[in-house]
Formats: C-alpha cells, structure tokens, sequence
C-alpha cells in the first residue's frame, strides 16, 4: 500500500472517530458544552474529510479548491473551543449572540477570502504541486491575511485552554481526567499544525493536522464516556458560588487592600440603601455604616447599628481576610449579620431569667411560710398544709431547673468554658450525697486531666439526683462511671430504681411535646438541651433488673479556659422555710 493510500485511509479512520464522538456529544444536549462541542468537532471531521478529497484530487485547480473548502471547518473549530470551555466552566455569560458574533468576525472574513482568492492574494500569494515521494502535493504560500488567521486561531486554543488548566489540579478525580483529556485533544492537532509552519513533518508540505484529529477524537471519546463529561461537569461551580454570594442573607461587602469597595450583593445593597453602581469603587469609609470605621481583621466592636426604611436594624460584624495564591492580603470581605431577633430573644430570656430567678422563689416562700403557719397550728387542716409545702417545694424545684436552662441557652453564643471533669462530676455526687443520705451513692475511677464543657454541670447534676431522688426502694442505689477515649468523654449513670416511664422517653426521642403528650417536668429535657449544646449525645435505656441507664457522649475540650465550676450552675437548693422576699 503506497503513502498516500496509507494516510487516506487514516484520515478516514480520523473522521468515523470524530462523527462517533459528535454523535455522543449531540445525544447529551443542552447540557452545558454540549452544542459547542459538537460544533468543533463537526468542523474537524468537516477539515478532514475534504482533506481527503484533496488527497485525491490529480490537479492544482481541484485541490486549491478542496484546500479552500477546508477553511470553513478550520475557522469554526477555535471558535466552537472557545465557546466550550466557557460553558463547560460556568463562564456561559459570555457564550452571548453578540460574542459569538465579534468572536466570527475573523473567521467569517477567512472563508469570504478562501472563496474569492482569485481575486486577490490576501489569503495566498501562491499555490504550487510538489512531488513528496512519489507524492503530488499542493504547497500554498501564505498571505498577510493567512498569519492574521494563524494568530487569531492560536489565540483562541489559548483563551480556551486557560480555564481548563485549572481543573488539572482538581480535587474531583472525574474533572482531573476530562480536563486532561480536553487539553490532550486540542494540543495535538496545534502542535502538528505548529510542525507544520516550521517544515517539520514528514512530507513537507502537507499539513499532518487533520491526521492529528485522530488522537483528539480518541481524547474526546474517553472524556465523553470513561469520565463523563457532559454527565458530570464543573459548570455550576463558578455559578453556583457566586448564587451564594448574592443571595446570602448576610449583607457582604469586598474591599480591596486600599479600604476601596469592589463588590457587594444584594442584601448589603439592601441594608446600605444603595447600588453597586453607586457604591463599588468608592471609599469604604463613605459606604460602610458608621463612616470613618472600616473593620480591620480580627476586629471585634458592639452591635452596629443601621437607619433602613424598615427602621433601625442591629448587625454583627465579621471581617474574613481575602488573601491571593502567595498569602498576600489583597483584600477583606465585611459581612454584617442581623441580631435584632438575637437581641429581642435575649430580652426575652433575661425578663424570663428575673422571674425564674426571683419572682417564683418569692411566691413559693411566701406560700410555704404560710402553709408551715397553718401547720403549726394543728387540727384537721395539719396535712393539707404538708401538701400545700410538698406543692410549694415542687413549683420552686421546677423554677430552678427552669432558670438552669436559661442559663444554658443563653451559653450557646459564649465561648465554651472548660472545666475537670473530674471536679465536676465530684462535685454534684457530693452534694447529691448530701440531699439524699439513705441512697447508695458509687462512683467509679475518674480521668484525670479531661476538661469538658461546664454546660455539663447542670445535666450531670439533674441526672445523679433524679436518680436518687426516685429511687425510694431498700437498697437504693446510684453508680456513677466515666472513661475518656479517642477525644470523647463517656459518662454512664446507673440506678437500681423505677425508672424512666417509656412515655418519657418516647417524648424525649420524638424531640416535640404536644398537649396531650408531653413530659411531667424539665429535669431530663434540661440534660438532652445540655448535652447537645456540649456537643454530645444522650441515650436512655433500662437497666437490669429493674432502674435506668443513661449514657452521655460529650467532645473532650482542648482548650482549658476558666477551670472553676461555675457557681450559678450549682446552687443548692434550699427549702423554704418562712415568708421571705427577694429584691430583684
């Protein structure tokens, strides 16, 4: 088989390759790409396949013109590249009538040369047949418009490839492999056609490029089908991070290292009163709430309050530094988060937290001290005044746990404060031992050194004494063990009690209460609420034979912070004993 057989017979190979690939490519429209690439594919089987015709032709007047015909499929593959990666990279704002158009001006104005050369010697100045080996060649010499097309294409290949190149380094495995394949397909037909503006091929003169389509569409095909890729691709990346932008709820503002605003989305144009077109490029001092202040990093200030035509609203200030590929600070983003519901529900608890803290103690004193007067009379009233105190005792028992766990959630935007586990825990069984002497009290080796949040306090205590407080069966016992493993601090408290009702529990693990189920008081909602502002787990189960087991999980905390058990966690609490008042 002479050369020229051999080399028609792969460029018909190179065009079933690249028809196989557009086919595959226009199964899978509109996905982002889609079009494009079957596009710039149907121009290299188009490039190819009048190659060919070319190959055959006897006569410089046929092959002259299956050269010219050749240029429509050369002028729309660069374009079709360019227009891909945009899609394909979530660019497609510029895949646009009116960039399509300015993109084809160049080449349009190559195919109208191609077509009328006789008439002019822009595209060529000259057009020749050489014998290669046994071989008629057509050798064209280049026009001044020629190099303007040469460059332009080049340009393009470049432009696309760009954003390509950074999807090599891909966390994804599927986007390292298309991009791959992607580059590998465009590179080869660039490079031969590069080879061949230098006289380096093996017929000199004869442009090897459409041959290279072999190996791109080979590329294309394993990125179509062994990585997906217009099944799975990047696009929505860049739009998708920008939607979060935009539609944050957190008024954000950029601003570069000269304090000059260069972007915002819609809820800080919103909270500032304004439009980008208004505000980017201005000083931020003339643009931020409180002129003159512009927050630096790790600047931490009060509340900032703001006059909007909803009234004055009141935001948090976080500054995040923006730093390029070298670690140099090029800039901040100023996000102003709104605490007005914050702030209205920290009232709340602070009104809620005075009359937990004051108000009930003082009703239930004033109504146990008269309940114990009437008692000290005697008479048949003697017992319904014991149950007025037991009644008395029960509401002030539930306003303390009920003030426990305001305390607890107004912890939850405090930093967390470490304390020794094992100081707690022997804190609260002490004084549990003190309150309930007849019941048996154990607990088991402690670590040492485990720090973990004082939110536990007030859980490990309700635990340890509802335990003991409901045990009233001989032989009352509670056992308390703890070990720590892997960062993870496991607490179990064990009783030989009645324990926990499963209508309970069922309350407990539904997480809601409704009117007619719900639980008989506060004490094992305040450890669930504990455990999980701690971070950790709670589960209730039976043990054997009769009594409760719960087990809690909580994160070990490696920063120590204040180490004493805070004190407001841990008040005893005292029975009333005669009227008394407390000043608020």
């Amino acid at each position: 088989m002479s050369a020229l057989s051999q080399l028609y017979v792969v460029v018909l190979a190179t065009v079933g390759i690249g028809l196989t690939a557009a086919l595959l490519a226009w199964r899978e429209r509109p996905e982002p790409g889609a079009t494009p690439l079957v596009a710039m594919l149907a121009g290299q089987s188009w490039w190819s396949v009048f190659f060919a015709f070319e190959l055959q032709a006897t006569t410089l007047a046929a092959k002259a013109f299956w050269s010219d015909v050749q240029w429509l499929g050369v002028v729309v593959i660069p374009v079709a590249w360019v227009l891909f990666a945009m899609e394909y990279t979530g660019r497609d704002q510029y895949v646009r009538p009116k960039y399509v158009a300015l993109l084809s001006v160049v080449p349009v104005l190559t195919v109208v040369l191609a077509m009328t050369g006789a008439y002019h010697d822009l595209l060529y100045t000259g057009s020749e047949l050489v014998e290669r080996g046994n071989v008629d060649v057509l050798r064209r010499i280049g026009g001044p418009w020629y190099w303007v097309a040469a460059s332009y294409t080049y340009l393009l290949g470049a432009v696309g490839s760009v954003p390509l190149v950074g999807y090599v380094r891909s966390e994804t495995a599927q986007f390292r492999g298309q991009s791959v394949a992607l580059l590998v397909g465009t590179a080869a037909p660039w490079a031969s056609n590069v080879l061949f503006l230098y006289g380096a091929v093996p017929i000199p003169g004869l442009d090897p490029t459409p041959v290279a389509f072999a190996v791109s569409g080979v590329a294309y095909l394993g990125a179509l089908t062994r990585f997906r890729l217009l099944g799975t691709s990047p696009a929505p990346n860049r739009r998708a991070r920008r939607l979060v932008f935009e539609r944050m709820q957190d008024a954000a503002i950029v601003v570069d290292s000269h304090d000059y605003v260069v972007d915002m989305n819609e809820s800080a144009t919103e909270m500032l009163g304004t439009t980008p077109g208004e505000a980017l490029g201005r000083p931020a001092r003339e643009v931020l709430p409180r002129n003159g202040n512009v927050p630096d990093i790790g600047t931490t200030s009060e509340y900032v309050s703001v006059n909007e035509r909803n009234g004055q609203r009141h935001y948090d200030v976080a500054v995040t530094q923006v730093s390029d590929f070298h670690g140099r600070n090029v800039g901040r983003v100023i996000s102003y988060h709104n605490v007005d519901e914050h702030l209205r529900h920290q009232q709340r608890l602070e009104v809620l937290n005075r009359v937990l803290r004051h108000n009930i103690r003082n009703e239930t004193n004033v109504i146990y001290g008269y309940a114990d007067l009437l008692a000290d009379e005697g008479g048949a009233e003697s017992d319904r005044a014991e149950i007025i105190k037991e009644r008395a005792i029960t509401i002030a028992d539930m306003g303390e746990k009920a003030r426990q766990i305001v305390d607890i959630f107004e912890q939850v935007r405090q930093e967390p404060r470490a304390v020794p586990f094992d100081d707690l825990a022997s804190k609260h069984v002490a004084d549990a031992d003190e309150r309930f002497p007849e019941v048996d009290l154990r607990v088991g080796p402690l670590p040492a050194g485990v720090r973990v949040n004082a939110v536990l306090g007030p859980a490990l205590s309700n635990l340890v004494e509802n335990a003991a407080e409901h045990n009233t069966e001989p032989g009352a016992r509670v056992e308390v063990d703890a070990t720590a493993s892997d960062g993870w601090l496991h607490v179990v408290v064990a009783d030989n009690g009645p324990g926990i009702d499963d209508h309970e529990r069922a309350v407990l693990e539904r997480g809601t209460e409704t009117a007619l189920e719900h639980g008989s008081g506060l004490g094992l909602w305040l450890v669930t609420w504990a455990v999980g502002i701690a971070g950790g787990t709670v589960e209730f189960e039976e043990n054997d034979p009769t009594g409760s087991v719960v087990t809690v999980e909580v994160p070990v905390v490696s920063s120590a912070g204040k180490s004493d058990i805070d004190s407001s966690s841990n008040e005893t609490r005292a029975e009333p004993s005669e009227p008394t008042t407390v000043d608020d």
